[in-house]
């Protein structure tokens, strides 16, 4: 049987923080990072796809704040579907392009996702999650008074929009992405970490506003569909121990023991590296064989283990 994979694309994969986030740009964007990802097609793999959308929630927000005069805004949660769609469009596009340039006879389909949170879940109460632009801190401050967002200094001098980010607790659909990916078909599901609803006491689901845990979700999905391999592509190359500072040093392959070992001594980022260390040994503790972190310009060596940050269970 073909091995199967599970990919998770940072939002920035197709959005970058130097641009304007222009479609244009995206769909650029989108076309550079899937002529890298149609190596797992050529090796055979069956593919799952999930992504971020953290720049492009932020700006869905931001069109609601500055229209709310004119039009109703709409909620954070539904903003969190309508990217689904948009980026599951341009995903599934240019994959499917890239797919018949090469002759490839498969398709690719979208899969609109709602993931289980709990409503009472501490995010909601302190958020952290950190969507839309960058701005200094006056500029933060004063859209903040204006609109009512909640801020945080993101990196030194950089201030963002932060809102609730609850870890899910169930991926929705499971069944049928597990049965389209292992009949070979492409699916692109949990788009933002998919969208957040809840069981009310009358077991009804209902809708609530956060952007869900993008990470956790694509580990649980990888069980979900029995993925074997989990690859989380983000702007660095590699994990690296002490980050930013004189005593960097990157790391080419660790346990999950290892793993969880410098995540307690505080060596990742929360907010970048943490949430992603957690989901590769959340992806790890079942029966997932190894994660791999790098970023989109390595994903063909990182395959190979000649490049990222491979991390497997501890025997």
């Amino acid at each position: 049987m073909n091995k199967t994979a599970i990919i998770a694309l940072g939002g920035n994969a197709l959005s970058q923080k130097k641009e304007a986030g222009t479609m244009s740009e995206q769909f650029n964007n989108t076309r550079h990072s899937f002529a890298q990802i149609m190596e797992f097609i050529r090796r055979g793999y069956n593919v799952c796809l999930t992504h971020g959308n953290g720049p492009q929630v932020g700006d869905e927000l931001l069109r609601m704040d500055l229209t709310r005069d004119v039009v109703p805004p709409i909620p954070l949660g539904i903003c969190v579907a309508g990217t689904q769609g948009t980026m599951g469009y341009m995903i599934q596009q240019t994959f499917q392009n890239a797919l018949r340039q090469e002759k490839i006879d498969k398709e690719v389909v979208t899969l609109v996702t709602q993931v289980i949170v709990n409503k009472d879940d501490p995010s909601f109460k302190d958020p952290l999650k950190f969507v839309g632009k960058r701005y200094s801190l006056d500029e933060a401050t004063a859209l903040a008074e204006e609109l009512g967002w909640d801020i945080k200094e993101q990196e030194p001098g950089k201030w963002r929009r932060v809102v609730p980010s609850p870890d899910p607790d169930f991926v929705m659909h499971g069944l049928s992405i597990r049965t389209l990916v292992e009949s070979g078909t492409i699916v692109i599901a949990a788009g933002g970490g998919g969208i957040p609803v809840y069981n009310t006491e009358e077991n009804k689901l209902k809708g609530i506003d956060a952007v869900v845990d993008k990470d956790l979700s694509a580990a649980k999905l990888g069980r979900v569909i029995r993925a074997q391999e989990y690859y989380i592509i983000t702007d660095v190359d590699q994990v690296y121990r002490d980050y930013n500072t004189p005593q960097q040093a990157p790391i080419r392959k660790m346990t999950d023991t290892e793993a969880k070992q410098l995540q307690e001594e505080g060596h990742f980022q929360q907010g970048s590296m943490w949430p992603k260390i957690r989901s590769a040994i959340h992806f790890l503790k079942h029966h997932g064989e190894k994660a791999i972190i790098t970023n989109i310009e390595n994903i063909q060596d990182a395959i190979d283990g000649n490049a990222g940050t491979t991390i497997v269970k501890d025997n």
